[in-house]
């Protein structure tokens, strides 16, 4: 789908993959990816295999936060995958997910690009509360 659609750099979300890996996925598509248990969360990153030749750093944060760092034409580019928690869940887990992603984007210098690929799990619409936090 990547190819057909020309899409060089795909955040995925809900991943449900265990494990830190990075694997060749096929049609020239490096995945990067991490999970914990299998069954829930899991975040990752995929690039096309001349970019994925060009990364110079990734950054597992957690099940729900992770970062890759390409150099591409001199420039880096920082990618982070993001997966906030749903509305059932615990106020504590919400605040560890901003917290983390707060410090991965403060942890970017100002000069480098950044670019956030996430399911925020906002609701849009009528009789929606904006969560504050």
């Amino acid at each position: 789908m990547m190819e057909r659609r020309k899409v060089d750099m795909l955040c995925v979300q809900e991943t449900k993959w265990k494990g830190s890996k990075a694997r060749n996925i096929g049609g020239g598509f490096k995945l990067f990816y991490h999970g914990v248990d299998g069954k829930r969360n899991g975040v990752g990153v995929i690039l096309k295999e001349e970019y994925s030749k060009s990364v110079v750093e990734v950054k597992r944060v957690s099940d729900r936060v992770m970062i890759v760092k390409v150099e591409v034409e001199g420039m880096m580019i920082n990618v982070i995958s993001a997966y906030a928690p749903q509305v059932g869940c615990e106020m504590e887990e919400k605040e560890r997910f901003w917290s983390e992603l707060d410090e991965v984007v403060d942890g970017v210098p100002r000069k480098e690009r950044l670019v956030i690929g996430a399911d925020f799990n906002g609701h849009v619409g009528e009789g929606t509360e904006v969560m504050r936090r």
